[in-house]
């Protein structure tokens, strides 16, 4: 395993985007193709989701599996051998609480929340946004039913 100085490590980190990631651009490109369109970054919502399809009350997340904890009883003790563990299992704790906060909020709101792990949107965004349909077609189904 590579050890970086403390610098190194700080260049690798400070290139780390919140906004207009990989997965985020990729996800994106796939809605826009089939004709969605949305905001993006929406800070008038809780948790800023990635993107907002606004007609059909959709918020959807792009969220890196390290920084959101991914498979979190495996990542967890694997961060407790690496370097500086208390921030970093702190760090990932408070992002996953924070989600679960923004989510409890956003469907309080009446917004359908759907996440996704990067790696899943790199490998596959067309079943990303059949996903994204499905929420589509079942809100259009809800908004039917009701009287």
């Amino acid at each position: 395993m590579d050890v970086l100085t403390k610098e190194q490590r700080h260049k690798v980190m400070s290139h780390i985007r919140s906004k207009d990631t990989k997965i985020e651009v990729a996800l994106r490109k796939e809605l826009w193709a089939r004709g969605y369109r949305y905001r993006k970054n929406y800070k008038g919502l809780p948790g800023s989701p990635d993107i907002v399809l606004t007609r059909h009350k959709i918020v959807i997340f792009c969220d890196g599996e390290l920084f959101h904890g991914k498979d979190w009883e495996i990542l967890r003790p694997r961060l407790l051998r690496g370097n500086n563990p208390d921030f970093w299992v702190k760090k990932i704790e408070r992002n996953m609480e924070r989600d679960r906060e923004n989510d409890k909020k956003l469907l309080f709101m009446g917004w359908t929340v759907i996440r996704f792990w990067g790696g899943d949107i790199l490998k596959r965004p067309e079943e990303c946004v059949k996903v994204v349909e499905e929420a589509i077609f079942n809100n259009m189904m809800d908004d039917i039913e009701e009287p």
